[in-house]
Formats: C-alpha cells, structure tokens, sequence
C-alpha cells in the first residue's frame, strides 16, 4: 500500500483530534474549574461551595444540584488571572484544532478521490495530500500547546490563591478534561508526524507531493499521431527551388 492510500494511522488520527476538540468543548463550557468550600459552624445552615468556571459561576448547598446563585456576567467580571488567560487560550485552541481537522479532512479526501489520471489544467492547483497531513500535524500540535500551558498554570495559581488568602481553593474536574484532550492533540499531532515520515522518502524535500519521480506533464498529454508530425516538420521547413 502506497502513502497515496488512506492509511488506517490517518483516519485515527482524525478521530483522535475529533475526540480532542469535543473535549476542549467541554471544558471550555464547564463551570469547573475552581471550587470554594465556605464551611460553617452553625448546625443550622448548610456548608456552600461556590463553583467558578471560565463564563458562569454557580453556588450550591451541600447535597444540592440547583443553583443558589447563578453568575451569568462572570466572564466579564474575572478576577483570577488563570482563568482570563483560559479564556482566550481555549477557543484560540479550538479554533486551530478545527482547522487542523480542515487539512486532515482536505488530504484524506483527495486522497480517497483523486484520480489517477491528473487534469493537466488544474495541474497548478492540485492538493498535496501528504503536506496537508503534515502541516495539520504542526496546528495540532500548537493547538496542544496553547491549551496545556494555561491548563496547569491552574495548579500554581490555586497554590497561590490559597497562600494569599485562606485554603479554601480548590480545582475541579474540567481542568483534567481540558489537559487529557491537549493530550489528545498531541497525539493526533504524533501519529500524523509518524505516518508522514514514514511514507516520504528522507531525501526528498518536505513540500513536494508524495511521487516516486517529479510527473511530467507530456506523460498526461495525448500523443500526437505520425502523420501530424511529417506535417509540422514538411510545413516548418521551407523549400528552396533552383530555376535554371
């Protein structure tokens, strides 16, 4: 099976950034990130944890699930640093994952569909399946980075929030889900590399397609029949003729 071919690597690896983004999703939408336990000594009232996510923020009672105070406006009115930086990173994060998905969608496609047989008019607009892979492999992996870097800055930064004031902070689930998927993208970004090394041949540069030698247009062409050419060679040579 030639490089041409989709690969079963591919088509995982377009799964796995799939399964990546949805995760990055829900993450950027959960409302947990961070939890404040406001515990009380009055046997009368109840403890409150106040649950604080990127948009929303949501106070409940112990062994409760609705909400006694529902944050709507929390997105504009950030005061934890981590969490603005979250805010901006996770759908700059998405947004190039999605288009990493774009690329991959774009080589896997012309490379299921193309035809053997080259149209010589689009010859300048035909579609490098391998460089699609590969540059969706380098967006994954910026994807991964701008998604992981401020996830575990969360870790130090709820250190530091529990130093400054009282410890009272702690991280929630949604930090997990959002470092597991930029894991996720690092693996895609992995296994299109892999893939991608695999079937190109070292010595060759990195932005030609993946052809065994460069194709030559005259190959596609329709062969001129024998009597065409004693025509253009009789018309193009003149004939000299000697009057006595």
């Amino acid at each position: 099976m030639g490089c041409r071919d989709v690969h079963a690597a591919t088509v995982l690896s377009f799964l796995c950034g799939i399964a990546s983004v949805a995760g990055l999703f829900a993450g950027t939408l959960l409302p947990n990130w961070r939890k404040l336990r406001l515990i009380t000594f009055n046997r009368n009232e109840k403890n409150l944890t106040v649950y604080t996510g990127l948009w929303v923020k949501c106070a409940r009672y112990d062994g409760s699930s609705d909400c006694l105070m529902y944050d709507t406006t929390w997105y504009s009115s950030v005061d934890q640093l981590d969490l603005r930086v979250l805010q901006f990173a996770l759908p700059l994060s998405i947004l190039i994952a999605m288009g990493a998905l774009l690329l991959c969608l774009i080589g896997m496609c012309n490379t299921a569909f193309r035809s053997s047989v080259p149209n010589i008019k689009l010859a300048k607009c035909l579609v490098n399946s391998a460089g699609c892979h590969l540059v969706a492999g380098l967006l994954f992996f910026l994807a991964g980075t701008v998604s992981l870097s401020p996830s575990i800055w969360v870790f130090f930064y709820n250190v530091h929030l529990n130093k400054k004031f009282e410890p009272v902070f702690t991280f929630d689930y949604a930090v997990y889900v959002t470092i597991a998927s930029a894991g996720g993208l690092f693996t895609t970004a992995l296994l299109l590399c892999i893939w991608y090394c695999a079937c190109k041949s070292l010595p060759s540069p990195f932005w030609q397609p993946l052809y065994s030698h460069p194709p030559s247009m005259h190959a596609y062409s329709q062969p001129y029949s024998a009597r065409s050419r004693l025509s253009a060679i009789e018309i193009d040579i003149p004939v000299v003729s000697h009057t006595t």
